[in-house]
């Protein structure tokens, strides 16, 4: 009898800490879902200096921290070879996500040694679907460069954002990412941040799918996937009736970093000035009044309080008004780990 891979909700750790920088918001590409908003997140590219200040402010010398990396397009750094011998110095474990482009040779400036992860975003399994997304040109320019990376002995990771216009091409990636030779996948849903509150896709249909479609196809596509070898990462999204809910403002060490110096712990709170931490002065300071942390605490029938607050067209309710799902912090993840 074949075994078949199942998935496992991946509860928040105490003490762990994941640091998502951005180190600065420009990008060579102008994707249609981008959630980066300068006019929230400032548009510097942070100098060397200022960043390896932020690393030490958030290193734990007795305890490995996960850092990734992000822009913008972080390739564009000109100093991110040294950023990531700097955060490695400080046990910090570095991911870098990129669209693919790999500005600055990158990978003829840092080693595989020197990286734990490069991660590329695609948003679909060939051009047809990726690049009405994402820019012309974007597949064949993202997957040269995966060839290349997995050539050179990174250590490799596709993110693939699900909305209205590729969920039905998402059964499509596990061949790519087999013959690609990528070992990591993350499934990522798509937020109501940046580019997709400001512009819906041209039929006027909602970016996000619905609770049913998502259900019955991104756990398939994730079994799948790990059937030819590929460890899968997805959110939750939605609890079981018999889960608790968990914010990960209040049991997990998670903090998103942005040029402006705005540090906040939820992400769906990127778009609003509600920062619970501000870097000032190579300081993290916590800010006094109505910040996302006034609302980690309050337990809601919903679930995560700030989807209530700031996506509430993702919740559906019974005829009674009680949420026929509930939605789970945005991120507590699943996964499946293949089984060798």
């Amino acid at each position: 009898m074949t075994t078949v891979p199942t998935a496992r909700t991946v509860g928040f750790k105490p003490g762990e800490r994941n640091i998502f920088f951005h180190i600065l918001t420009a990008c060579n590409l102008a994707c249609r879902h981008c959630y980066i908003n300068p006019g929230q997140h400032g548009t510097a590219t942070l100098p060397l200096a200022t960043v390896r200040q932020t690393l030490q402010l958030f290193a734990r010398p007795e305890q490995q921290t996960n850092l990734i990396l992000l822009g913008g397009e972080p390739t564009l750094h000109p100093e991110l070879p040294a950023i990531i011998r700097a955060a490695k110095s400080m046990r910090y474990a570095v991911t870098v996500d990129t669209n693919g482009y790999l500005f600055h040779d990158l990978l003829d400036q840092v080693s595989a040694r020197e990286l734990d992860y490069l991660s590329f975003s695609l948003d679909g399994p060939d051009a047809a679907v990726n690049d009405p997304i994402r820019g012309d040109g974007v597949f064949a320019v993202c997957t040269e460069n995966i060839r290349r990376a997995v050539d050179r002995g990174f250590n490799t990771s596709l993110i693939y954002t699900v909305s209205s216009l590729n969920i039905g091409h998402l059964h499509r990636m596990p061949a790519l990412l087999a013959e690609l030779g990528v070992r990591r996948f993350f499934i990522q849903v798509i937020g109501l941040r940046g580019n997709p509150v400001l512009n819906r896709p041209a039929s006027g249909e909602a970016w996000q799918v619905a609770p049913e479609q998502w259900l019955a196809i991104v756990p398939e596509v994730a079994v799948a996937a790990a059937r030819l070898g590929i460890h899968v990462i997805y959110p939750k999204v939605y609890l079981d009736i018999e889960e608790s809910f968990q914010c990960a403002g209040v049991v997990a060490d998670n903090f998103f970093i942005f040029p402006n110096g705005r540090v906040y712990r939820c992400p769906l709170c990127e778009d609003h000035p509600i920062h619970g931490h501000q870097l000032e002065g190579g300081r993290l300071i916590r800010r006094e009044g109505l910040t996302e942390e006034r609302f980690f605490p309050l337990n809601i029938p919903e679930g995560c309080v700030m989807n209530k607050l700031l996506q509430p067209d993702n919740i559906q309710y019974h005829p009674d008004h009680t949420p026929i799902h509930r939605i789970s912090c945005c991120l507590l993840k699943q996964e499946i780990v293949p089984i060798s």
